[in-house]
């Protein structure tokens, strides 16, 4: 099982960066039998980087360093991680977007993992196992979209939730959605002239929806400024 922690915010400005770091720094506290500490040398070491390595730092068991990028030449501060190789079991460097050693860092992990008892029946496993009720994991499907489409001009300032499902007499999935963020100003980039923006968002969620659910989809989605949803999401 993978476990992916959020990322460090170094700058805690708000309730949920100060959240996403307690989750993170709790996720290395549950029964873990290895970590990989995941770096991009193309980026310089800031603050975010030091408090992660002081997370890792503390964990007892195997640690594995991974350096991604490895196909940007420039720039680096490859440099700048190097000097952490000895505090680590072993070291491995990748491509993530040209699937360069991967397979190699498979064989790496494997080789400090111990061997367990099967938790899923892979037989019968016919999607990967998620640890997400099923409105959140709908909800992530339609953030994902708007932040891919989003993400220059509205940067963590929205997230989705789902507000009901229902399966129809006609065998449609109906999805009542709403993006929320935090002021007027990004609810108009996010809804779009002519609400050219929600409509795309909406059509590229609702693919990946029905792709997901194996369903036809109606996604009926909405947009709210919330300048609190920071605090209870």
């Amino acid at each position: 099982m993978f476990v992916d922690t959020p990322g460090i915010m170094g700058k805690v400005v708000d309730t949920l960066a100060r959240r996403i770091n307690l989750r993170a720094e709790e996720q290395l506290n549950q029964n873990i039998d290895l970590v990989l500490y995941l770096v991009d040398h193309t980026r310089a070491r800031d603050i975010e980087e030091n408090k992660t390595l002081g997370l890792v730092r503390k964990f007892k068991g195997h640690k594995i360093l991974v350096i991604n990028k490895i196909d940007v030449v420039k720039p680096t501060h490859i440099v700048e991680y190097k000097f952490m190789e000895e505090e680590f079991d072993a070291v491995v460097e990748i491509s993530a977007i040209a699937r360069k050693n991967l397979g190699h860092l498979l064989e790496v992990l494997f080789e400090f993992l111990p061997v367990g008892k099967p938790t899923v029946d892979t037989k019968t496993l016919i999607q990967p196992g998620l640890n997400l009720d099923s409105k959140t994991f709908l909800g992530e499907i339609v953030r994902e979209k708007a932040f891919l489409f989003l993400r220059r001009e509205v940067p963590y300032s929205m997230t989705a939730v789902i507000d009901d499902t229902i399966d129809r007499d006609n065998g449609v999935f109906y999805i009542k959605a709403r993006i929320l963020t935090s002021a007027d100003r990004y609810k108009s980039m996010i809804i779009g002239k002519d609400g050219r923006m929600i409509k795309e968002i909406s059509m590229a969620a609702r693919k990946e929806l029905e792709t997901a659910t194996n369903r036809k989809v109606f996604l009926d989605l909405t947009v709210e400024t919330d300048t609190h949803w920071m605090e209870y999401v």
